[in-house]
């Protein structure tokens, strides 16, 4: 792997449970547009990548923990910012493979930490909104937050899965 992909994923390493980031096996990442059609556009790209690694048993676990970070990342820290009203910044998609693991991780220009959602009452239990880290924390093996480095604004928040 070339020192260019080391710098370039480096970031992403910062707050993640210890690799070795020269057994990286693979990585791949996408930029999404500012609009909530990315979400569709983020798990064709995890289908198309898992499917490139031979990892489609994994799919709807990966898929459905990418919607939720996307989704995310788009409505609280994309659209919802003011400040870039007139040219949001685009979210990031990254997914990463070692040996025995596999990471996704998106990028988004917000510097508030991701908040799981509560629901107390009878009516918000049938809803949707703020549940989506609960989904990612009961699909994935671990998953965490960490702000960017060397950049004005910004976080990774990632999902590590351990490989068949």
């Amino acid at each position: 792997m070339g020192t260019k992909v080391l710098t370039m994923l480096e970031p992403l390493w910062q707050g993640f449970p210890p690799v070795d980031p020269l057994a990286v096996s693979g990585s791949a990442s996408c930029t999404l547009p500012p609009r909530y059609e990315s979400v569709r556009s983020a798990r064709k790209f995890t289908r198309d990548t898992l499917q490139g690694w031979e990892l489609d048993e994994l799919f709807d676990s990966v898929a459905l923990v990418v919607s939720e970070l996307v989704t995310n990342a788009l409505r609280h820290a994309v659209l919802a910012a003011p400040e870039h009203a007139d040219a949001p910044p685009p979210t990031r998609l990254h997914l990463m493979r070692w040996s025995q693991r596999l990471i996704c991780a998106v990028r988004d220009p917000s510097d508030d930490s991701p908040v799981a959602g509560e629901a107390d009452s009878a009516a918000d239990s049938a809803s949707e909104s703020g549940r989506g880290l609960y989904l990612v924390d009961s699909f994935s093996d671990s998953w965490g937050w960490h702000p960017l480095s060397g950049v004005t604004h910004g976080k990774i928040v990632w999902a590590q899965f351990r490989l068949p």
